[in-house]
């Protein structure tokens, strides 16, 4: 890696309980030299940016980081000693072992008392590191805060009843004093990297301006309740983060290879892709792969929230974090730790941050110019009157003073993330994976969702139905066939492989195979060129004759898609595939229908095969599409509002780009999922009325939470300037503000996006 060069770095980073922390975070760093596109995920504990070392170094981005009083860690370390790793990252001397018959999925516990605290030193309240998560809030280095400061408080109050008021008043102030001093420190250090406007700020003022006015005992207070209302937050805010940092316990630590006969246990983070693993009855699979021997039902609800074990065996597909239930496996793994399925999952939902959502962007850049805002309008509260009117300085400071906490905006900032990241982890959970809140936005937003066809609407494994010769023998014409999709993927091909199999019929020695996208497939087959391809094709290749052509128009009235078999301007034959339509596809047309969202198909086949399936399904339908027709289609459906495209295959991949919202499902390409917004692990059609229900349920929260902040804090702001409300009522507006729309938010992670609304 060269100095110089912008190269993108990766930080855990703990202690962050709200988007104020992020924004303190965010503006120290920009102001480095070398350093570009911060970005710092709250929920996701996330530090990501461009960095030239040569100009700072990643020790100069850490100290930094430090100095505002969070934990950070290169990704994938520990901030003390030990940290929250990725799936399958081995930490070394821990024996976290998955037991044979686990059917929880519990994670292992690792003992408090063997980690350090990291940066949870006395005075520092934010959220907790991963050394006091397990602990109970007393436990915390900011709930010792808590407790120090209102023992401090109690015994001020008791001295102003059992002495006198004159020896209460310092007993206030030394209380206020040693409570405000780390919050001071902190308030410093951001003004020093340059964030002046922070709630630590604020609340210094608040408290050292009402010591200069005689507000001892509010002030003590004041600073009592900002401590409990941190703990509040820093507790809400873990709890959103758990449904993420579950994810990664799903996947063993530890797996068993067989190597020449001999099964031994390895770290999971080391298997390779090529290995044999045994996965015993009660184990979690520790990698994705295909079942090598062995048949038995496998529990996948850890991973899709699919609450049926599914019969898989030889040759099928599973997930890292699967639970096998019944028989012994021989699994050979497919990809590597940092590529499984719930890595990919983390990363989604961590990346997901990055993509903000637009109301989240407008509130952003809302509260950069209301903070400062306020804060000149709390200090004119604080001085016309005096100057003007002639009133009381005394009455108007502490006015001032508790404006400039009631105006502090970290309920309305945190508001949208916290929903976001709910959202988005009640969705990974049921296999729902949204990339972020532009994405979770634009679902709610749709009016229509267009359907790619085979794979999507129907089952995707289409069988050969008919084989009509046209010259020569049906082995001949399997054999050819065969050979032109020899190697192929495509659902059609594998169709007819499995067919030419079961007859008996070995495919021809082939080369130079290539798809022809939306047409068919050609290679040379026995040294001559040969082409797989549908009857227009065929026929602009003068390969079909008005005999072969009404032949193939029969079979697709009948709702089958026909492939042309043949060489040059010589054809051998016919082959009828059917995909049958899937078992939720119905299900999931009338779901859209209730949410008033309209649903169209789309697909390559022919206008008859497209007419029959979509009559099935009770579904508006445009056939005969290839990939370019495909996007003009979308695009179009887009000038009458927002679609969503859903697809599985490489050729689905432009509209799935063009899309508002392209929905890959789980069992698609790896370059439809790359390039969707979402996808669906789950595979099931149903999902997509789910996916738009969550959407929907998570803008409403919103929605809610910014009309509690705002509201709050406008009923608030009124009270104080008139004198009915003071310093204590406004810190208690400011924090309960904060917790009630992350408490809000949090309802969000039991959402059941199945149930119709």
């Amino acid at each position: 890696m060269t100095g110089n060069a912008n190269e993108r770095h990766d930080w855990t980073v703990t202690g962050m309980d709200c988007a104020s922390c992020a924004a303190k975070i965010t503006t120290a760093l920009e102001r480095l030299p070398g350093v570009a596109d911060v970005q710092v995920g709250v929920m996701s504990e996330r530090l990501s940016l461009k960095l030239a070392t040569n100009a700072t170094p990643r020790e100069t981005i850490e100290a930094t980081v430090k100095r505002l009083g969070y934990g950070i860690a290169p990704k994938g370390e520990a901030t003390g000693k030990r940290n929250f790793v990725m799936p399958g990252t081995p930490v070394e001397g821990t024996h976290d072992h998955d037991h044979p018959h686990d059917h929880t999925g519990h994670a292992h516990e690792v003992k408090s008392e063997d980690l350090d605290t990291g940066h949870g030193a006395p005075g520092h309240s934010h959220a907790p590191d991963p050394a006091e998560r397990g602990k109970h809030w007393y436990q915390t280095a900011k709930g010792k805060l808590v407790i120090g400061t209102g023992l401090l408080l109690t015994a001020a109050w008791a001295v102003k009843f059992l002495a006198s008021d004159q020896i209460a008043v310092w007993a206030f102030v030394v209380a206020c004093l040693i409570g405000v001093a780390p919050v001071a420190r902190r308030a410093f250090v951001a003004l020093m990297v340059g964030t002046p406007f922070t709630i630590e700020a604020l609340m210094t003022i608040a408290a050292v301006g009402a010591l200069f006015i005689g507000a001892a005992e509010e002030a003590a207070l004041v600073v009592f309740l900002f401590a409990v209302g941190e703990v509040l937050e820093g507790v809400a805010a873990d709890r959103a983060r758990a449904s993420i940092r579950a994810l990664a316990d799903l996947v063993p630590k530890t797996a068993l290879i067989e190597e020449n006969g001999v099964t031994r246990e390895i770290d999971a983070a080391a298997l390779k892709i090529g290995q044999l693993v045994l996965v015993r009855p009660g184990d979690r699979i520790p990698a994705d792969g295909v079942i090598a021997e062995g048949s038995s039902g496998i529990d996948e609800s850890p991973v899709t929230g699919e609450s049926v074990p599914k019969t898989k065996g030889p040759g099928e597909a599973v997930f890292a974090g699967s639970i096998n239930t019944e028989a012994a496996l021989r699994i050979t793994v497919a990809k590597s730790a940092e590529d499984n399925t719930i890595s990919r999952i983390i990363a989604l939902v961590e990346e997901a941050e990055s993509a903000r959502a637009p109301t989240e962007r407008f509130i952003d850049r809302f509260s950069r110019w209301y903070m400062p805002a306020i804060t000149g309008l709390a200090l004119l509260v604080a001085v016309i009157p005096p100057l003007v009117f002639g009133a009381a300085w005394g009455t108007w400071i502490y006015r001032g003073l508790a404006l400039l906490l009631i105006g502090c905006p970290c309920a309305l900032v945190i508001s949208v993330p916290a929903s976001i990241a709910a959202a988005l982890a009640t969705g990974a959970r049921r296999g729902m994976l949204m990339k972020g809140g532009t994405v979770i936005e634009a679902v709610a937003r749709v009016t229509q969702v267009a359907f790619d066809k085979t794979g999507t609407l129907t089952v995707g494994r289409p069988a050969v139905t008919d084989v009509v010769v046209l010259d020569g023998t049906e082995d001949g014409l399997l054999a050819v066939a065969a050979g032109v999709e020899n190697g192929s993927s495509h659902p059609l091909a594998e169709a007819i492989l499995r067919r030419a199999e079961a007859e008996g019929v070995v495919p021809l020695p082939s080369n130079g195979a290539k798809a022809l996208i939306g047409k068919g497939a050609e290679a040379q087959v026995a040294g001559q060129a040969a082409w797989v391809g549908s009857p227009r094709f065929a026929a602009d290749r003068g390969g079909l004759d008005g005999a072969g052509i009404r032949r193939a128009a029969e079979m697709e009235a009948e709702g089958k898609t026909v492939v042309v078999v043949f060489r040059e301007r010589h054809v051998l034959g016919l082959i009828a595939m059917r995909d049958e339509p899937r078992s939720d596809a119905i299900a999931a047309i009338a779901e859209l229908s209730t949410l008033r969202i309209a649903s169209v198909m789309l697909t390559g086949d022919n206008a008859r095969t497209g007419a029959a399936i979509a009559g099935v399904l009770g579904i508006q339908h445009q056939a005969d599409l290839l990939p370019d027709d495909k996007v003009a289609a979308i695009k179009n459906l887009g000038k009458s509002g927002g679609v969503i495209m859903v697809g599985d295959g490489i050729n689905d991949a432009p509209a799935l780009a063009a899309a508002s919202v392209g929905v890959a499902m789980g069992s698609g390409t790896d370059v439809a999922l790359e390039t969707a917004s979402a996808a669906l692990l789950r595979n099931r059609v149903t999902d997509i009325a789910g996916m738009i229900r969550l959407a929907r349920a998570a803008m409403g929260n919103i929605r809610q939470n910014v009309t509690i902040a705002l509201g709050l804090k406008a009923v608030f702001l009124v009270t104080t300037v008139i004198g009915m409300t003071g310093l204590w009522i406004a810190i208690m507006a400011d924090t309960g503000a904060t917790v009630l729309v992350t408490l809000n938010a949090l309802r969000l992670l039991r959402f059941n996006p199945e149930r119709p609304i």
